[in-house]
């Protein structure tokens, strides 16, 4: 019994999924994540509500919305549905969804319960 090896491709994005574990935040990836849609399944972000900055999680994923967890600040978590076209800015490699400008997010992110 003889085992043979392949090795993979020599393209320049093969090795940098392989190099970086597939976590490369480059340009070319974000580009691509414009929109909702193109997050998948349990991906975080940081999302606008009304007062503050909260963070969600994409838990459902249909044709029509998509569904997201939102955290609380008071521990508690509740669920808000999108538009999959939704558009998504980026601050380095987090993705944000919400109307302002994304360089005050992090002054104004929700401060959660920390006694769990």
């Amino acid at each position: 019994m003889s085992a043979t090896f392949e090795r993979p491709p020599d393209d320049a994005a093969t090795i940098a999924l392989l190099t970086t574990g597939g976590l490369d935040s480059s340009p070319a990836i974000e580009a691509a994540a414009a929109t909702l849609a193109t997050l998948p399944l349990g991906a975080h972000l940081i999302l606008r509500c009304r007062k503050d900055w909260r963070t969600a999680t994409v838990v459902r994923i249909e044709l029509e919305k998509i569904t997201l967890s939102v955290s609380s600040p008071t521990g508690r978590t509740y669920r808000m549905r999108r538009p999959p076209d939704s558009p998504l800015t980026f601050d380095g490699s987090i993705p944000l969804l919400g109307q302002t400008p994304a360089s005050c997010w992090r002054a104004g992110l929700a401060r959660y319960d920390v006694r769990w």
